[in-house]
């Protein structure tokens, strides 16, 4: 059986970080956003399996931190909230 792709290591892939609680509470409160107003990721995604298999368990209603690098626009962070699917 071939082994199983990390697409976190693809370069068109975006950089992809779990937050502890702490740190998504600090997030949110710098952003003064609560975590229903944050876009959404599937714990079927790809990346949020790969970030299970690396940073442990992932659960619904944690946050994924997600950096993109641009040429045209330097980086640009966002924030998902991982959702049931």
């Amino acid at each position: 059986m071939p082994e199983e792709l990390n697409v976190l290591e693809h370069e068109l892939v975006p950089e992809h970080h779990l937050l502890s609680e702490k740190d998504a509470e600090k997030v949110l409160k710098g952003l003064k956003l609560t975590k229903d107003q944050l876009p959404k990721i599937r714990l079927g995604d790809p990346a949020v399996r790969v970030l299970d298999a690396i940073a442990g368990p992932v659960e619904e209603g944690m946050m994924v931190k997600i950096v993109r690098k641009s040429s045209t626009s330097g980086v640009s962070v966002c924030y998902r909230l991982v959702i049931r699917g």
